[in-house]
């Protein structure tokens, strides 16, 4: 990577992981390259060469900016908690919000783009100390949101039941008409009750 030293390249190198999350949101993988990065940054094409050795590392920078801010964003949401969750039903509702995001209006969407960052793993190895670190810090995030509604899990409960609401979304995810969040706080309930 070529260094940003100055704070215009360092506003400019911002932009460009910016442009960069964004078509990725968008898009998927397939949206982010380096004429489309420069242009929806505003910057010259030569710009995405000059502060990234390659789209990968690119890519990987846009990856490591979305994710860190989805751990931020439920770092905030269990530091607002003021008093514990009550219930199954809260407990469902905080987890499948750590693991899926907030709900927004294209939740298929979003949620299938957090998917498909995990399997382009596979494809893209690059991507797995960052996908590792990522998850890791997540589980984390869970096992604290768990303590803090009283749920007494251990470790390979939580990787039980992340793996069972990625089961239920990646099946949602093909329907006709997803319904990915639905699915998983059906499977999650079920196993917490």
């Amino acid at each position: 990577m070529t260094t940003a030293s100055t704070p215009k390249g360092e506003r400019r190198r911002h932009a460009l992981v910016a442009a960069a999350v964004e078509l990725l949101i968008e898009g998927g993988f397939d949206a982010v390259r380096h004429r489309a990065v420069a242009e929806r940054a505003g910057l010259p094409l030569a710009s995405t060469t000059y502060y990234f050795e390659s789209l990968d590392e690119l890519i990987g920078a846009a990856i490591e900016q979305h994710g860190r801010a989805e751990l931020a964003r439920g770092r905030a949401v269990l530091a607002a908690m003021t008093e514990p969750p009550r219930g199954v039903d809260h407990l469902v509702e905080l987890v499948i919000d750590q693991l899926l995001g907030p709900v927004n209006a294209n939740d298929a969407e979003a949620v299938l783009l957090r998917y498909e960052r995990l399997v382009a793993t596979g494809r893209r190895p690059y991507l797995r100390p960052l996908m590792l670190e990522l998850g890791a810090e997540l589980r984390t995030l869970l096992m604290d949101t768990c303590v803090r509604a009283g749920a007494e899990l251990d470790h390979v409960r939580l990787e039980q039941l992340i793996a069972l609401v990625d089961g239920a979304v990646v099946n949602a995810l093909i329907e006709v008409n997803p319904d990915p969040r639905a699915a998983a706080k059906r499977m999650l309930r079920d196993a917490l009750a």
